[in-house]
């Protein structure tokens, strides 16, 4: 087991005092049977009311609504995890899944809904006929299909920062051959949706201790990855970014459908966009103890 201290602050600066709109803040990690939350504590400047609520998905979601004007708004939650996924898992996939191509049973079918239909227009299949390609003829194994994909975006993509706001679409990053780690993410998910999986996209942060794995900076990073859907093993996560599989390493704060839907911080002010002067975001991860 592994026990983190985690901060991430979020800053803006404005060039004179704003009212600051309502901020919605997806900052609190999801408790898993390979995580627990020790520890979390939420600090916003200005003071703001602070409402808590479970989304559809079971997100922790914060409504912060603001009284007083500022110059500068910063946002900043720390937390203590303690993780302990393996790092080479073994997964009880059910006997029914094991080959693919197989079927959801009824209640599942019914329960994973759109997260196992494609979310973007493929109207000539050519994201079909990428993905298509890593089926072999006849059953194959559902989880290396499930790596080769991911593997296979991994080769296809490379990887690059994107500090802009929005998320490529699949047949976007597809044609450029680059994008961020949630970029990879959008497109492998998407890709395991056309062979009929259910998928949900998932954010929070990478912890990374040798600073080797890409999409981190030093020790931990913000990150976006995906978990897959399979019956018997439940959702197993997979990052096209870093070629791995299972959550070691990986403290998931949200997931949902799509992408745009767990912003780690989302929210306006009144103004015009020459207010805004800076927004900085900073992250660390560190091993609490020997």
């Amino acid at each position: 087991m592994t026990t983190l201290s985690i901060s991430h602050i979020t800053t803006y600066r404005y060039g004179k005092a704003v009212a600051i709109g309502p901020h919605r803040l997806m900052l609190r990690p999801r408790e898993t049977r390979d995580l627990r939350l020790v520890a979390f504590d939420l600090q916003i400047s200005p003071s703001a009311r602070i409402d808590w609520a479970q989304d559809v998905a079971g997100n922790a979601v914060a409504s912060a609504t603001f009284d007083t004007s500022s110059e500068l708004l910063c946002i900043q939650s720390r937390m203590t995890v303690e993780l302990s996924a393996p790092t080479w898992p073994v997964f009880a996939i059910a006997a029914s899944a094991a080959s693919y191509p197989f079927r959801y049973e009824g209640d599942h079918w019914t329960d994973l809904g759109p997260l196992a239909q494609p979310q973007y227009a493929d109207d000539a299949g050519r994201l079909a006929r990428w993905v298509d390609s890593f089926v072999m003829e006849g059953p194959t194994d559902t989880l290396s299909l499930l790596k080769d994909v991911a593997n296979g975006v991994n080769a296809w993509v490379s990887y690059q920062s994107r500090s802009s706001e929005g998320t490529q679409g699949p047949l976007e990053t597809l044609d450029r051959g680059w994008g961020s780690c949630r970029d990879l993410a959008v497109l492998f998910a998407e890709a395991v949706r056309t062979l009929g999986f259910g998928a949900r996209l998932v954010s929070g942060y990478l912890h990374d201790p040798a600073g080797e794995n890409l999409g981190s900076f030093g020790a931990g990073s913000t990150h976006a990855w995906v978990e897959v859907f399979v019956p018997g093993a439940g959702w197993i996560a997979f990052d096209p970014t870093n070629r791995s599989v299972g959550s070691a390493n990986l403290i998931p704060v949200a997931v949902a459908r799509n992408i745009a839907q767990v912003t780690p911080v989302s929210g306006g002010y009144y103004g015009t966009g020459c207010d805004l002067l800076s927004l900085e975001v900073g992250v660390s991860v560190s091993v609490d103890g020997p």
